[in-house]
């Protein structure tokens, strides 16, 4: 397999990324890697897509740096399954105009589901993987703020020119010394023309003194308060009744009104009347219809 892919950065931009370990891990598409830190950054599981297939493998990859070559050896077992693949690839940074050509050469040996697919399709696969590999190297050995900042020597810039010291700050003058602001006198300063004298301000007359006061055990003392009558008497129970309309016992003793109101008892007297008048009303009836019959057989 041979395939090309350019690049718009230097070659030797690109030199310094490849020989970088974890910058390679973060440029192969599809690689989780390992828990373990002994494992290495180029050890875990990468995860492919062919013909419709997603194939993980778990295994590892080594780059070596080889003159102006890189050789890139990998192998790895199915996750899911038996088969197993081993890859063999030689990556050559070529300078050309504007940027680089990367070239690759390699062979793939296979088993198991990636042998049972047709040549052209895992062709077609490797070329995408390795156009996704070369743009993730792109942007990973683009040069940082950090980096463009490094002198080109190489020498590292000094770390007092980089950032302001906190003793380049301006120191206030020193406070007088204390003996000096003693021997200090106001007086000493000269009148300023047209400025008027402060009027002395007059004494405060002194506040005469408050009399004492008596002591306690001194004061007169209190007559005693007529005692207050445990029961009102009768004209203020009436006044009370009369103001508030009903007295506490006869609140308390109501019954009570509205939608919880009992239903009245029947009366037996009332009925015992009704049936007292019921009788002369019916013979009186009765005697009125037997005299209009009468009447009425007469007529005819």
């Amino acid at each position: 397999m041979e395939h090309e892919v350019f690049v718009p950065l230097p070659a030797e931009t690109l030199r310094q990324a490849l020989r970088d370990p974890a910058r390679v891990a973060r440029c192969v598409p599809g690689l989780q890697q390992a828990a373990e830190e002994s494992a290495g950054p180029l050890s875990g599981r990468l995860k492919i897509r062919i013909g419709g297939h997603t194939i993980t493998y778990r295994g590892t990859l080594r780059i070596v740096e080889q003159g102006d070559t890189f050789a890139v050896e990998g192998e790895g077992v199915e996750a899911r399954g038996t088969g197993s693949v081993k890859v063999t690839l030689t990556i050559r940074p070529e300078p050309t105009d504007g940027g680089t050509r990367l070239c690759f050469t390699g062979t793939a040996g296979a088993e198991g589901r990636l042998a049972e697919l047709a040549d052209s399709t895992t062709a077609s696969a490797a070329h995408r993987l390795l156009d996704r590999f070369a743009d993730r190297l792109a942007l990973t050995a683009e040069p940082t703020p950090e980096e463009l900042e490094q002198p080109v020597d190489g020498s590292e810039a000094p770390a007092d020119a980089a950032k302001p010291s906190v003793f380049d700050a301006p120191v206030p003058p020193p406070s007088l010394d204390p003996v000096a602001e003693e021997q200090f006198d106001a007086t000493d300063v000269p009148d300023v023309p047209g400025v008027p004298d402060v009027p002395d301000v007059p004494a405060v007359p002194d506040v005469p003194d408050v009399p004492e006061v008596p002591d306690a055990s001194e004061a007169p003392e209190l007559q005693e308060l007529p005692a207050v009558p445990d029961e009102p008497p009768a004209e203020a129970a009436h006044a009370r009744r009369t103001m508030i309309g009903r007295s506490a016992e006869e609140v308390d003793h109501a019954p009570p009104r509205g939608r919880y109101a009992p239903t009245p008892v029947p009366d037996a007297g009332t009925a015992g009347a009704t049936l007292r008048w019921l009788a002369p009303a019916a013979a009186l009836a009765l005697a009125s219809a037997v005299v209009v019959g009468r009447v009425l057989r007469r007529r005819r």
